[in-house]
């Protein structure tokens, strides 16, 4: 009897539970959803703030926005945190994130002034570059719902201008550099991204980082653009009466010849059995 009723208790804190997990999901969706679009417009504005950060520097007022904004981000992070119900999921996910919000704090309580083991600072430039720049992917995901070759070119426009801020604080000012400019770094970023490179290959290790992630991005958004227009051409090609390949033309044409063959075959059936 106290087996069962044990049985019981345990069945009945199971389902309370899950139907309290399914609250918090329901709560944290609801959350995503009310703060998507303001987030999104914050995601943009961190990430231009980022790289005006990287080449020219913060006046006191976009200073205080950039934190501002990364006060929001903070507070969503942990609103999120609270309420989901899998915290360690939820921290694998996010982890980039994470560190990426906890750079600035880093900043304020000046910490970098005493750790300077492997060279933390530039270490956590790069870290806040990727960080930012991926919060920036997720935002244009999130408003180009469908991932065609318009959503690319934008991603690539984002990173190429991430990447060559990037590139410019870590090279400029370094004997031998040819990035004396936030022009010349996005004209080398953009040359490496479309593979074509260049005769200057960076200095300094977070730029030689860097330029790895560029490249690595680059490989892979060169063999997409190169599969979508050869499909272009061939959907050119196969819309043509003389393409070589196959097209809707070509198919409506063999489905009437099939048609006319089979009322042809038919009508000499029907007529050999009258006969």
């Amino acid at each position: 009897m106290g087996s069962a009723t044990t049985g019981h208790q345990a069945l009945a804190t199971e389902q309370t539970k899950r139907a309290l997990d399914r609250e918090r999901y329901k709560l944290a969706a609801r959350i995503g959803k009310a703060l998507a679009t303001p987030m999104t417009v914050l995601s943009f504005v961190w990430l231009i703030l980022l790289v005006l950060d990287l080449t020219r520097g913060l006046s006191p007022l976009m200073s205080r926005l950039n934190y501002l904004i990364w006060g929001a981000f903070v507070l969503q992070f942990l609103v999120e945190f609270v309420v989901t119900s899998r915290k360690l999921a939820y921290l694998r996910r996010n982890w980039l994130t994470a560190v990426a919000l906890l750079l600035p704090a880093a900043r304020v309580l000046r910490v970098f002034r005493t750790v300077r083991v492997l060279g933390a600072l530039r270490g956590a430039r790069l870290v806040g570059v990727v960080s930012r720049a991926n919060r920036g992917m997720r935002a244009l995901g999130s408003i180009m719902g469908r991932r065609g070759f318009g959503y690319v070119a934008a991603l690539t426009v984002l990173v190429t201008v991430a990447g060559a801020a990037g590139m410019y604080a870590y090279e400029c000012g370094v004997p031998g550099s040819d990035m004396d400019s936030f022009g010349s770094a996005l004209w080398w970023t953009a040359m490496l991204l479309t593979t074509m490179r260049s005769d200057y290959f960076p200095r300094t290790p977070g730029g030689r980082l860097l330029c790895l992630l560029l490249a690595t991005y680059g490989f892979a958004v060169f063999g997409y653009v190169t599969a979508t227009v050869a499909s272009f051409f061939v959907a050119r090609d196969a819309d043509t009466d003389e393409g070589e390949i196959a097209g809707a033309h070509q198919l409506d044409a063999l489905r009437q010849q099939i048609e006319a063959l089979r009322r042809a075959v038919e009508g000499l059936s029907s007529r050999g059995q009258a006969a």
